[in-house]
């Protein structure tokens, strides 16, 4: 193992992992009491060179986010350096997720009728380099041309150029019928857990790992799906419509699993995949939120997947352990950032992070 092409990029990798942010951090940033406050405290830590750059022409929560966003981005361009020329294509397919995102976002907004400005604010990159560009086709330039189209339809028709035609067109004429946006999300999603499989096909030997810890999170979304669907009171048909493949979780288990009488019965029967997941049982009880659950859902997953490849450490793991520890950090960082925003205690915020409990 001592000649393992992953063995530069464990050294590479292994003292970042001392940089994400401890328990005792998260414990002030919770206490904060507005973006202000919490960015002055996230200037003693590795965000501090790029809260100084976002505080130079933002504020607020916004100047927070950005500043986020952009220390993800460097860390993600980090984790796809230090990769192998063996294992680059694989964490390249992996990293094509902000791609997908950002069109996702965009998409979304011109349904929504928001602006530009509100929109480009949120977008996952750093400076002028989004976070799929060592992954996908689109630069931060392409990203404001598609924001800037006066319509989706030619919002769509502008995506086609970048590779995106064949999932969006077909269902266009269904979108100018119905204005549901949410098709053409599913399939963008459809296509990019397609394509990160597919690359992560077997041919080194490591590469099962990853496999496993893409599936994973497909039976996360279908699990929160399940949750939702049953929430909402749709039928099991509904639900199966909206079902992501390639999980370990099957369509074919969905309705045994979904004949549950309530939100609380089918967490139970959950429980045998992911065993925290009745802790939302609370939360779901205090105001029917899937709050609980999903992040419940989301430390199980983690523990399971970092518990794995911690396991071999000489191959692809060693990478993709740490992008996932990069997205649990952004992702707590957010929640902090609008939970407060929305009058969220410490005390009621605290129990939705994930990086605390690991």
């Amino acid at each position: 193992m001592a000649g393992s092409p992953y063995a530069s990029a464990l050294g590479r990798l292994k003292p970042e992992f001392s940089q994400f942010l401890g328990r005792d951090a998260y414990a002030s940033l919770v206490a904060a009491k507005e973006p202000n406050e919490l960015a002055k405290l996230l200037e003693t830590t590795p965000y501090t060179v790029d809260i100084a750059r976002a505080r130079a022409t933002l504020t607020g929560a916004t100047m927070v986010e950005v500043a986020i966003n952009r220390t993800f981005v460097r860390r993600n361009r980090h984790a796809y350096e230090a990769a192998p020329f063996a294992g680059r294509a694989i964490v390249a397919a992996y990293l094509g997720r902000w791609d997908i995102q950002n069109i996702e976002m965009i998409l979304s907004a011109k349904v929504l009728g928001r602006t530009i400005t509100e929109t480009e604010d949120h977008l996952v990159s750093s400076r002028e380099i989004p976070a799929g560009l060592y992954a996908g086709v689109m630069t931060l330039d392409d990203f404001r041309i598609v924001l800037g189209q006066p319509t989706v339809e030619a919002t769509v028709a502008h995506l086609v150029k970048h590779g995106y035609g064949g999932t969006i067109l077909p269902l266009l004429e269904a979108f100018e019928r119905t204005h549901d946006i949410f098709p053409v999300l599913q399939a963008l999603d459809r296509q990019y857990y397609r394509s990160v499989l597919e690359a992560a096909r077997f041919f080194q030997g490591d590469e099962w790992v990853v496999r496993a810890f893409v599936q994973s999170e497909i039976d996360v979304r279908n699990t929160m799906l399940l949750l939702k669907g049953k929430a909402a009171e749709l039928g099991v048909e509904a639900v199966l419509a909206r079902w992501l493949d390639g999980g370990t979780l099957t369509s074919a288990q969905a309705p045994d699993l979904y004949a549950a009488r309530g939100v609380p019965e089918l967490a139970e029967r959950l429980a045998t995949r992911f065993p925290s997941i009745t802790e939302g049982n609370a939360e779901h009880a205090n105001g029917e939120s899937l709050s609980g659950y999903e992040v419940a859902i989301q430390r199980d997953r983690a523990l399971t997947e970092l518990k794995r490849m911690r396991t071999y450490p000489l191959s692809l793991a060693v990478i993709f352990a740490y992008l996932l520890m990069a997205e649990l950090e952004r992702a707590d960082l957010r929640r902090i950032v609008f939970g407060r925003l929305y009058g969220f205690s410490p005390e009621r915020l605290t129990p939705l992070l994930i990086s605390p409990r690991l």
